[in-house]
């Protein structure tokens, strides 16, 4: 809570932890994080959350209770914004299209805008065509999915070696790497980050869920250079369990009724803005919501690569909008 705060509060929604690790908002940098909001007057709440790992409907239950809590300790506040990157992002989005009554807008970025379903199951299918092109390198999908196979989350020091050696596996074939890359709108430099972080997130969720959600039984993979010798290749496998166990809750809807400002880069290695802006938008459109809704790109070569001053003006465009009641103008910001 700023000195002089005039009862303007931000509810932060942070993105994916790895199971086991220091949660980022008990680090020290993070009111450093939290500047752009606190110099302009926002006391900042945030939630641990009360699991890792895919969390967003626990996201949005946790952040609403604090949203409670802290009204009920410090008073009503009579301006709330929410905002949050990644998964946060997606918790963000939820938020609106669930409790928007309690907030004047929304500053998601880069986030998971999709269906929960859908961006997951992109990564479902990534690893699973990765596997057909370049088997042996990683471990296969059945291992991934097999919720009995205990889940042990990234080991910071083992890292760097593992995404070492599986850079080595597919450069024996650098040219269709790069093809297969391309396929999933990633640089080649963030492949082997990009399978490694699949990987963590796909053995999550079979651990939540008890088993494998995603069904490729019926999937037709095409746009690669054999997809006759892929779709013989990839492994299949049948959903074991109900999707909704994990992605039920707190589905997208599009149904929003609060201006909420996109920022998103353009190019991102985890969520690309074409799997989770467009589904989002579209949603929306169909919900006759479109007033609603702006988004706004940066240059970030990266997962959630913005600046302080490109958030900062993301923000101040989301309130002259809340305040104007004129929509924010969509496009770049430099």
């Amino acid at each position: 809570i700023p000195e002089h705060w005039q009862r303007k509060l931000i509810m932060y929604a942070h993105g994916y932890e790895f199971m086991g690790s220091a949660s980022g908002i008990d680090q020290d940098n993070f009111d450093l994080r939290m500047h752009s909001f606190l110099e302009r007057g926002y006391a900042v709440a945030a939630s641990a959350y009360r699991i890792q790992g895919f969390a967003l409907p626990q996201g949005v239950d946790d952040t609403e209770a604090l949203r409670k809590y802290f009204i009920k300790k410090y008073g009503p506040c009579d301006t709330t914004f929410i905002i949050g990157h990644s998964m946060g992002g997606g918790v963000t989005i939820a938020t609106m299209e669930n409790f928007g009554v309690h907030y004047k807008g929304a500053l998601p970025m880069c986030p998971l805008s999709s269906r929960p379903y859908l961006q997951c199951r992109k990564e479902f299918d990534m690893y699973a065509v990765f596997n057909a092109l370049f088997p042996g390198i990683i471990p296969t999908v059945s291992d991934v999915m097999d919720s009995k196979i205990v889940y042990h989350s990234i080991d910071p020091r083992a890292i760097g070696p593992k995404i070492q050696s599986i850079r080595e596996g597919f450069m024996k074939d650098s040219v269709l790497a790069y093809q297969f890359a391309k396929h999933f709108d990633l640089k080649l430099s963030d492949l082997a980050m990009s399978l490694t972080f699949n990987e963590n997130i796909l053995r999550d969720i079979a651990q939540k869920c008890g088993g494998n959600p995603f069904d490729n039984t019926n999937t037709l993979y095409s746009g690669y250079p054999d997809d006759w010798n892929i779709n013989k290749k990839v492994e299949r496998l049948q959903a074991s369990v109900d999707e909704n166990i994990v992605f039920g809750k707190y589905d997208r809807t599009g149904n929003i009724n609060k201006p909420i400002l996109l920022l998103h880069t353009i190019y991102d290695q985890l969520i690309p803005p074409q799997y989770g802006v467009t589904n989002f938008e579209n949603m929306v459109h169909q919900q006759n919501k479109d007033k609603y809704l702006t988004v706004k790109y940066t240059n970030g070569q990266g997962h959630c690569a913005f600046t302080d001053a490109q958030v900062a003006q993301a923000f101040d465009a989301l309130r002259s909008w809340v305040i104007s009641g004129k929509k924010a103008k969509a496009g770049i910001i430099e």
